[in-house]
């Protein structure tokens, strides 16, 4: 079985009230999480997870919050030998705007997408602004994306799993590694979500759903499910992961 390398790439920031990552806790909390795209190193495809955003803020006081550098997606890429041409595939984890602002720069990649988010972005709901569809249509018109409509294995050691917790498409990607095998979560979430404080276990909660979901008890259990799968839990948004070249 081929065993991979996740590197994690950060093409971004968004500062707000921590709720917006973990579900009724840490209200009044301002906190910083990094928008990540992974390398995904091993076989014979160029993969990433995600694309990140378009025009990264890239400030001093941002790298210091979340303890790492920012780079624009071409930097990014060329601290692993890559341009944005060169990658052979996209796994998206969803289609929030900042998960996909670069795609129209993967010129020759295959994405793969669930197509309940292919759904979404084409017709979101009212409450749901982070879709525009702008980000894809590129690749759309251009007959890249795949759609995913199962769990499904999509290479040799890596396979996707459809968990609709913070979004109706949501895929986690299940990536076999020298460590075990690694989840990088189809949720927006940080570390606190899966693997909560004390005051939080004490309630019996074993997670906390993410701040925004489809439906919070269903994304309970998502969560609850998705720590069952791996050795090795990558949280969309977990700042530990900035400053890492390799993951793990």
């Amino acid at each position: 079985m081929t065993e991979y390398k996740i590197h994690p790439i950060v093409l971004g920031t968004k500062i707000f009230d921590k709720t917006m990552m973990t579900y009724q806790y840490g209200g009044g909390q301002q906190y910083t999480i990094p928008i990540y795209s992974f390398y995904i190193e091993g076989g014979d495809k160029k993969i990433l997870v995600d694309t990140g955003e378009m025009s990264p803020i890239c400030s001093e006081d941002r790298e210091k919050s979340i303890g790492g550098k920012i780079y624009t997606f071409e930097e990014g890429l060329a601290k692993w030998g890559l341009k944005p041409e060169d990658i052979d595939v996209v796994i998206h984890t969803h289609l929030h705007n900042d998960h996909c602002e670069n795609d129209y720069k993967c010129t020759n990649a295959t994405f793969f997408v669930h197509e309940k988010e292919l759904e979404s972005i084409y017709n979101p709901h009212p409450l749901d602004y982070r879709y525009l569809e702008d980000f894809i249509v590129d690749v759309h018109d251009a007959g890249q994306i795949q759609k995913v409509v199962s769990d499904q294995e999509l290479f040799d050691g890596i396979e996707v799993v459809h968990t609709p917790a913070h979004t109706a498409g949501g895929l986690t990607v299940l990536v076999d590694t020298p460590g075990g095998k690694a989840a990088i979560t189809g949720f927006c979430v940080i570390m606190e979500n899966l693997e909560p404080p004390a005051s939080i276990k004490a309630m019996e909660m074993e997670v906390i759903p993410p701040g925004t979901h489809v439906n919070a008890y269903e994304s309970y259990d998502i969560l609850v499910k998705v720590k069952t799968m791996a050795d090795i839990l990558i949280p969309l948004h977990d700042p530990r992961f900035a400053p890492m070249d390799t993951i793990p």
